[in-house]
């Protein structure tokens, strides 16, 4: 009888913009490149559409780390970098309040063919959630505080 033995991995979300973050990701696929596999990407027209209540239900739901990827000042939506980073800006102080690491939500501007920033992006959330382990875990830290 064979065994199998299967180590979890942490969930990874990437809200990717279509004129930013996704097309890097298709971009990376076109060039036959190699990611983990514990991501999904959500194509979004601009992150500043999600609330930081979106983020924290997704923490609570098993998302282990989220990088929202956008166009930066490349972004066709005007004022949407902006509404961007201010949102990310409360939903990190949100995160402090309920004991999430800031560590897993990142802001990251991606360009249509950045295929090594995307990697890169991608690499180091797992590396700092291989540091910080699983959000579920440290939800019930939270709750035993209580």
């Amino acid at each position: 009888m064979n065994e199998t033995t299967t180590t979890k991995e942490p969930k990874i979300l990437i809200l990717a913009t279509l004129s930013g973050g996704y097309a890097g990701a298709d971009y990376v696929g076109q060039q036959h490149l190699n990611y983990s596999t514990n991501t999904s990407i959500l194509p979004v027209r601009c992150p500043s559409m999600f609330s930081t209540e979106f983020y924290i239900k997704a923490f609570e739901k098993g998302i282990d780390g989220i990088i929202v990827m956008y166009s930066g000042t490349d972004s066709p939506f005007k004022g949407g970098p902006e509404r961007t980073a201010v949102m990310v800006d409360q939903t990190y102080k949100r995160m402090g309040e309920l004991g999430i690491n800031i560590k897993r939500l990142k802001l990251a501007a991606i360009c249509t063919v950045c295929k090594k920033p995307f990697l890169k992006q991608v690499n180091e959330m797992n590396e700092t959630l291989n540091e910080i382990g699983f959000v579920q875990d440290e939800l019930a830290d939270q709750g035993k505080d209580k």
